[in-house]
């Protein structure tokens, strides 16, 4: 198993990292919170750095390719969240 701060890339273009956030991404919460600390157990990152990840794969080809599903749902939700303002 690699350490999901490898930035090495695998076959999607992706590194580990990447990977790992839109699988954490896939996962539903228990609680508040509960999110929060797998963000910064597994990855090692603050919750506002993994947001500034997270959004940045959303305009990222790559992770389209990489998991559609999560991606688009994804889109929506922020897209709804931007009419909203």
């Amino acid at each position: 198993m690699t350490d999901a701060s490898d930035p090495r890339p695998g076959e999607d273009g992706l590194g580990e990292r990447e990977r790992a956030v839109l699988a954490l991404e896939r996962r539903s919460w228990p609680g508040p919170g509960a999110k929060e600390r797998a963000v910064r157990e597994r990855l090692g990152l603050s919750p506002t750095r993994y947001y500034q990840l997270l959004n940045a794969l959303l305009d990222d080809p790559r992770a389209l390719a990489h998991d559609p599903v999560t991606v688009n749902r994804l889109r929506r939700v922020r897209a709804e969240k931007e009419q909203r303002r």
